[in-house]
């Protein structure tokens, strides 16, 4: 288990509309944001997107900044003539609301006892059996292996949830074309079909907590063909419970 104080680098996401950034633009850019980089290493999920769009009409430039922790999106926005400006404040702004939100968590000391809950939560209620995995992926026999990982699935509902927030495309979906439960069957799925790939110096639950993000980023991708896999298992599982 790493320890609950390890420090998580801060992803980055820039867009541009009706306008292009040069490459020392962008570096300026990037060069801002330590102080931000660094209060956000505590949290487990730091993700900051960018958008920079210009008016044509005024030439003015409108920044929008989103910064996705644990449990919280941020937002701030500014417009100036010029890009550095309008990016700067908007900086500026998210650290005093990240360290608002900080103070609201209570301490760094709370922040760790959060990350630790989202970090390394995949732990199952039960033993599951390894041979009943290997065999079930040997077999194709869906059903079995769902049956057999079950006993992951609470952990798996809460990394889920909390990961989702990384991608607010796909959370903006949740209730709607999505549920928790898709993204999750989504990550045994990929189990599933990929189980000859588990490390076995990994344990079976460290590597379905790998196998989340990437399965996020393909219902974000390509959800309607992974979907319809989701509701071919389903109806697989329900016809082994039926017989």
């Amino acid at each position: 288990m790493k320890p609950v104080n390890q420090k998580h680098e801060l992803r980055i996401q820039l867009d541009t509309k009706q306008c292009r950034l040069s490459a020392r633009q962008i570096k300026k850019m990037e060069d801002n944001l330590g102080t931000l980089r660094t209060r956000a290493q505590a949290f487990p999920i730091s993700d900051l997107y960018v958008t920079v769009s210009r008016f044509p009409r005024t030439g003015d430039f409108h920044v929008k900044t989103s910064l996705v922790l644990t449990g919280r999106t941020l937002f701030t926005g500014d417009r100036d003539v010029l890009v550095h400006p309008a990016y700067l404040r908007c900086v500026h702004k998210l650290v005093h609301k990240l360290d608002a939100y900080i103070e609201a968590l209570g301490n760094k000391a709370s922040i760790a006892k959060h990350e630790e809950g989202t970090q390394f939560d995949v732990i199952p209620v039960g033993v599951p059996n390894p041979d009943v995995l290997e065999r079930a992926a040997a077999e194709g026999d869906y059903a079995a292996f769902r049956r057999a990982v079950d006993v992951y699935d609470e952990a798996m509902h809460r990394r889920v949830s909390r990961w989702i927030n990384r991608y607010p495309a796909l959370a903006a979906r949740l209730g709607d074309t999505l549920s928790i439960d898709d993204a999750v069957e989504e990550v045994y799925l990929n189990a599933y079909e990929r189980y000859q790939d588990w490390p076995r110096s990994l344990r079976f639950g460290q590597w379905l907590e790998d196998l989340i993000d990437p399965s996020l980023r393909a219902l974000l991708e390509n959800g309607d063909e992974e979907l319809t896999s989701i509701s071919l298992a389903r109806t697989l599982q329900e016809m082994d419970l039926g017989s």
